[in-house]
């Protein structure tokens, strides 16, 4: 979601919407405006101590926040308009909308209804929530057509005020690079022993946050699953939300009993822009989420030449084209997964023509094309009628 904010507010300023993102302070000596680029700042809000606080915390956090946003407003600008990202930023949306009588646009990139059906945990109390700011929303973005369907389903949104709009990718980040290089860069330079015929040992990637959700566990059990031995799985991501540290200390336990220790490499998070090396020197990127309502991640894969084998779920079933630009698996099943991966190791000519397939499949999403449909949308909201609560 950070970088979505980011590069999306990059690309509004380049359009020429003037851009402010109000975000919480969470350590001493936050300057308290950050000019990101011409027309783009940040602003921290006191609300809370200066540290950073579990997610569920913050919901305790929003009427301080909210003040606080509202007292910089009232001293600068008026803006056009308020759009939101996560329930927790749409709470405070919500309250700033009738507060300043502006309009409201709420993204949310995850619904708890969304993860109650895929089994994961969830709150009632932010569902209610969801379901408040959706009904007050002048507009609501949904980032693919299974996302919009899921907001009239299970929040019964007014179809009317649902706007489909992808996100974009950074192509002058990522894009197809020399392979060998990469790994060179990264130290996967693997163990001449484990690739006796020279032509380099097969690497997978999971890249994202350490959680059920996200399906890391998945992805180890397709590593066992495959007959290539020699197979390195590379895990890039953190532990995430109430269940993270549960989950990592779990996924440890499952390299274990799978006994694939030695070819399972666990990387910190990294900045957005220290990816590119881990895409490129992937042969295949694994995405087996549970839900997803877009799935950057097999974006940014695909847009570096790297076939994605994914999950058939959210977004992931928009950006992954089966036998084109990666695979699709329905269910969790390890040995789907791995079935695929070893279709495309077998058979270099075909990863080569998926992984370009999936490039210029990619090419397609750009934050400039987010950023223009978006501003219309804001000058269109801001000539109408405001939504009132349903």
């Amino acid at each position: 979601m950070n970088v979505y904010v980011r590069e999306l507010c990059g690309a509004l300023a380049r359009a020429g919407v003037d851009c402010d993102v109000y975000t919480r302070s969470w350590q001493p000596g936050l300057s308290p405006v950050v000019a990101v680029e011409p027309g783009f700042r940040v602003h921290h809000v006191d609300a809370g101590p200066l540290t950073p606080l579990p997610v569920d915390d913050l919901v305790e956090l929003v009427d301080e926040f909210t003040a606080g946003v509202r007292i910089q407003l009232e001293g600068a600008f008026r803006p056009d308009l308020v759009h939101a990202n996560y329930w927790l930023s749409g709470l405070s949306g919500h309250a700033l909308k009738h507060q300043l009588e502006l309009p409201l646009v709420s993204t949310f990139h995850t619904l708890a209804r969304v993860k109650a059906e895929a089994d994961a945990d969830h709150h009632g109390q932010r569902a209610r929530a969801e379901a408040d700011i959706i009904g007050c929303s002048d507009a609501i973005l949904a980032l693919c057509n299974d996302e919009a369907a899921q907001l009239e389903r299970l929040y019964h949104a007014v179809p009317e005020r649902i706007e489909i709009v992808p996100p974009g990718v950074d192509h002058r980040l990522f894009f197809p690079g020399d392979k060998a290089a990469a790994r060179a860069a990264l130290d996967l330079d693997l163990d001449p022993g484990l690739d006796p015929d020279g032509k380099g040992a097969p690497v997978l990637l999971f890249v994202g946050r350490i959680q059920p959700l996200k399906g890391a566990d998945v992805a180890v059990r397709t590593l066992a699953e495959l007959p290539q031995r020699d197979a390195t799985l590379v895990v890039v991501g953190g532990p995430s939300g109430p269940e993270g540290e549960h989950e990592l200390g779990r996924l440890h336990t499952l390299v274990d009993q799978l006994d694939v220790g030695d070819r399972v490499r666990f990387v910190e998070p990294l900045p957005h822009d220290q990816l590119t090396d881990y895409y490129r020197a992937a042969d295949i990127c694994l995405v087996p989420s549970r839900s997803e309502s877009f799935g950057l991640v097999a974006l940014e894969a695909a847009a570096c030449g790297t076939p994605v084998v994914a999950a058939a779920v959210g977004g992931l079933a928009t950006l992954v084209v089966p036998g084109i630009t990666g695979y699709l698996v329905d269910g969790r099943d390890p040995a789907a997964y791995a079935a695929y991966v070893t279709k495309l190791l077998d058979d270099p000519e075909l990863a080569g023509l998926v992984g370009a397939q999936a490039a210029a499949l990619a090419r397609r999403y750009r934050w400039s094309i987010a950023a223009g449909r978006l501003r219309r949308l804001y000058a269109d909201l801001t000539a109408r009628r405001l939504v009132e609560c349903s």
